[in-house]
This record gives structure tokens, C-alpha cells and sequence, in this order.
């Protein structure tokens, strides 16, 4: 028998649809039932590695791990990537079958719903209930044909909707009534309800509001849930995370500066270093300079290195890194940003944008040609000071040279990964999750002189999401919500 099903749609982009599927991913979980996440369409660049060779979006994969099952390519069986003059790489369950530009792909979608029935079909019979997430906004009617995402997905798979709005930026009752003025009838009339989340305050002076979005739309309150504090310390999907506020550390010890770049991928790296109370971790955009007291300054992943390199020289951060290393000062680049610590990029293929070499920042001996293989696949093995790491690879490109020879890690076969300069200073990698885990964090921050971690990242992790999970069964009725599902 299938599972049943529900959809999370959003009356905006950035209304919690991710973080309330995944608490509501660990609530199912908790009574005992096999539960399964899933987004038919994703834009991000914040990806995850999957068992089975492929990738998908990050907000999937820690949706997989509140509903403790597995990440699979078909949670999400198709993702965008944007990547710099090219468009958007697409990926189509776990694999990039090509790019495109915004018009292409609309021409495409229909050609890939198939594809995501079937992955849709494939999790529906390994579970007791399938918690779908829309994307962006359900009052996009101007792609509504053939649309994937949202009331296109719900339409074609017969699978009842709630839709959720944001009451935190405000108008959330023009949001709502809004939407069920513009979708078409049949549209709305897969819709059995809504939430309204991020309420901050007294619900009762709200007890209006959610009346009048019932009279106007026709659909039942099914609860108002309030702003969960420590949403900030899950991997965020969407890179305007990288906007909000940072945490006030009164007990930070070291600082590490991070540059933001335009096509900056799996920034979620740096969420364990965030968390950290001895870390001041700063993300600096351009027009702002790297701090002169950066202790460490982290290039991170991008999905479009070369156009990023010319966005680092626009800002003037070459210049930052240079006077960084020559006080002495760390830079370690992450899977994209370890090829731009390199002297030259190389796209032959225009895999990017133009074909041809681009001059990297020559602070590691080495070179990276960009090739049409993609690498996915999970990594062990030893860095370089003897402590075991678990990662992930994710890239196009390899990369050689003099300082490989220093490598950053070994693979548990014992091939050399990444490269460390001369003098130490300058380190690379492909590795990603590296600092979740807590030997490698700790001996990293004791490297800095800030001494062991303090938190353990994956119990915190864990008990984020079951507050996450109880804070979302306290405001709305698990049991009612199951038999919305159909």
C-alpha cells in the first residue's frame, strides 16, 4: 500500500518550508513511522553526497536525518545549480544531465516530470508517510505551466497541500488571502489548510488574523507557530543565511574571516566553526576588507570558480590574503576555493563560461584543469597531522602540482588528497563536512592557539532537531496533519 502524503508549499520564497519538514520529518519519526522527505525541484548550491553515488539539495539530506533514513538521490530528483554565464547545472536524480538558462529550462520541465513521479512513486512505497516541499512560492502563476515545484507536482501526484506563510516580514495575511486569489480554482482546491509561522509575541493578538485569512480564503488555521531561536544552528539550504545576523561571542578567542563571493557552495562547512563560542567567524563581502587580525582566512566551495576569482580581485581580497599570509597568518581553500589558491585554472571545455586559463592566486604550486567528470563520492582516510576524517567530494576538475606532494590527506587506500605550501601557511582540499567532525575542529582551533572544541556537532545537531521537532507538535496537531495526508 502507498504511503501517504502531504505538501508544504510557501505563500513566499523563505517562509520555513525546509525547517518545518524536517521538524516535522524527527516529530513522525519519534511516534515510530517510516517517514520519507522530498522536493521535487531545488535551487541551491549547498549540496549533499548521497550513498548511492549522486547529490542532493543540503535542506534534503538533514530532512533525511531528522527522519533518520538515509539520504537518496530521489528525496530530491532535481536540483539546480546556479553556475556563473552558463545558467543553472541540472542535476536529475543525483546526476547533471546539462545546464541551462532560465528560458531553456522551462522548456524542459515537462520533460522531467516523469522522472520525479518516479522518484516520488520509488519513496512512496519504502514509507508510512512522505513529507513534500515546495518551492519558492505557490502564487507564481507565471510558472505555473509545467511547473514541477509546486500546485504542478500536487496536481499530477494527487497530493493534498498546506500552505504556509511568514508572518516575521510582514503582510502575511495579504500573503495568504493573496494567494487563494490568484491560483486557479483547481489549484486551491487541493489545499487543506495553512500555517502561519515565525510568530514572535502574544498568539492571542493574532486570533484576528488567522479568522480573517479563514473567512477570505476558505481554509482552516491548522496552527501558528513560533519563531524557533535555534533554526541557526541547522545547515541552512539558501545563501541568504550568509545574511543573517552573527552570534554575539563574548568568549571568542580567534577570528576567522570567510569572503563571500557571488557563487559561494557548500558554505555549510563553516557551520560547525560558527557554533563553536571561541570562534568569531566573520564573512566578509566585498567593498569590506579582510579583518588584519584573521587568525585564518577559509576560501570556501563555488560553483563557478573562475568567475569568482574575478570577483575576489574586483574586491580587492587578493590583496587581504597576501597581506594575511605575509603576517603570518593561515588560508585554507575548500574544494573551489583550493583551486583558486592555485596559479591557473584551466577550462577548456567552457564548463563555466568562456573556454581557456585563468591566473589562480599562485599561493599553492599547483594547477587545476576543469574536466566534464563530475566526482561525487564519500571520502575517509588521515590529514596530514594523523586525524582521521569522514567527507565528502564534490567537484569538477583535478588538480596537480609541486605542493601535492605535500598532500593535506591521505584516502583511507592511501592516495594522496589536496596540498600544503612550503611553508605550511597555505593549505587545500577537496574535502568537505571536515570541520563536523569534532578531533578534526578541535585540532584545527588548537592549531590557532583557541584551544579544544567545546561543543560536540553532531549531539547538537541531533538535539536542535528534536526542540525542532517538539516546539512544532506543541502548535500544531500531529494527528490531524496525518489525516490531511492522502
Amino acid at each position: 500500500m502507498a504511503a501517504r502524503a502531504l505538501m508544504f508549499q510557501g505563500s513566499a520564497s523563505e517562509v520555513g518550508k525546509s525547517l518545518i519538514v524536517a521538524g516535522l520529518a524527527r516529530a513522525f519519526a519519534n511516534r515510530g513511522l517510516n517517514v520519507r522527505p522530498f522536493k521535487p525541484q531545488n535551487m541551491a548550491n549547498n549540496a549533499a553526497v548521497t550513498a548511492d553515488g549522486g547529490e542532493i539539495g543540503r535542506a534534503q539530506a538533514l530532512q533525511a536525518r531528522a527522519a533518520r533514513t538515509a539520504p537518496s538521490v530521489h528525496m530530491n530528483p532535481v536540483l539546480l545549480k546556479p553556475q556563473s554565464e552558463v545558467g543553472a547545472q541540472v542535476v536529475v536524480q543525483g546526476h547533471v544531465v546539462g545546464t541551462a538558462k532560465a528560458a531553456a529550462y522551462q522548456a524542459m520541465k515537462g520533460e522531467l516530470l516523469p522522472r520525479v513521479l518516479d522518484s516520488f512513486t520509488r519513496l512512496r512505497s519504502a514509507a508510512d508517510i512522505v513529507l513534500v516541499e515546495g518551492a519558492g512560492s505557490a502564487s507564481e502563476i507565471n510558472l505555473r505551466a509545467n511547473d514541477i515545484a509546486n500546485m504542478g507536482f500536487a496536481r499530477a501526484a494527487d497530493v493534498p497541500v498546506v500552505l504556509i506563510g511568514d508572518i516575521e516580514r510582514g503582510g502575511v495575511i495579504a500573503s495568504l488571502v493573496g494567494t487563494k486569489t490568484v491560483i486557479a480554482d483547481d489549484d486551491a482546491a487541493l489545499v487543506r489548510g495553512f500555517l502561519v509561522n515565525k510568530f514572535r509575541g502574544d498568539p492571542q493578538l493574532f486570533a484576528d488574523g488567522l479568522e480573517m485569512i479563514e473567512r477570505r480564503t476558505g481554509w482552516p488555521s491548522l496552527g501558528l507557530i513560533p519563531y524557533f531561536q535555534d533554526a541557526r544552528l541547522l545547515p541552512p539550504e539558501d545563501s541568504l543565511a550568509l545574511d543573517r545576523a552573527p552570534p554575539i561571542k563574548p568568549r571568542a578567542r580567534v577570528r576567522i574571516a570567510v569572503p563571500i563571493l557571488p557563487h559561494i557552495a557548500n558554505f555549510d562547512d563553516l557551520d560547525p566553526l560558527e557554533a563553536e563560542p571561541c570562534v568569531d567567524l566573520v564573512r566578509v563581502r566585498p567593498g569590506a576588507a579582510i579583518p588584519g587580525d584573521a587568525d585564518l582566512v577559509i576560501l570556501p566551495g563555488s560553483k563557478a570558480a573562475i568567475a569568482d576569482l574575478i570577483a575576489l580581485r574586483a574586491a580587492g581580497f587578493d590583496v587581504d590574503i597576501a597581506a594575511h599570509r605575509r603576517r603570518g597568518g593561515t588560508v585554507l581553500g575548500l574544494c573551489g576555493g583550493y583551486q583558486m589558491l592555485g596559479k591557473t585554472i584551466d577550462d577548456p571545455s567552457g564548463i563555466e563560461g568562456p573556454p581557456g586559463p585563468a591566473a589562480g592566486l599562485a599561493l599553492l604550486e599547483v594547477d587545476t584543469v576543469l574536466t566534464g567528470t563530475k566526482i561525487l563520492a564519500p571520502m575517509e582516510g588521515q590529514t596530514n597531522d594523523g586525524i582521521a576524517f569522514s567527507g565528502y567530494e564534490m567537484h569538477i576538475g583535478v588538480t596537480r602540482g609541486a605542493d601535492c606532494r605535500r598532500p593535506f590527506a591521505r584516502r583511507r587506500d592511501g592516495t594522496p588528497e589536496g596540498a600544503i605550501s612550503a611553508d605550511g601557511r597555505v593549505l587545500g582540499t577537496y574535502i568537505h563536512g571536515l570541520f563536523a567532525q569534532d578531533e578534526q575542529r578541535s585540532a584545527w582551533l588548537a592549531r590557532l592557539a583557541a584551544g579544544p572544541c567545546a561543543i560536540a556537532y553532531d549531539e547538537l545537531i541531533e538535539d536542535t532537531l528534536d526542540r525542532l521537532a517538539a516546539h512544532i507538535a506543541a502548535h500544531v496537531d500531529l494527528d490531524h496533519l496525518f489525516s490531511l495526508a492522502r
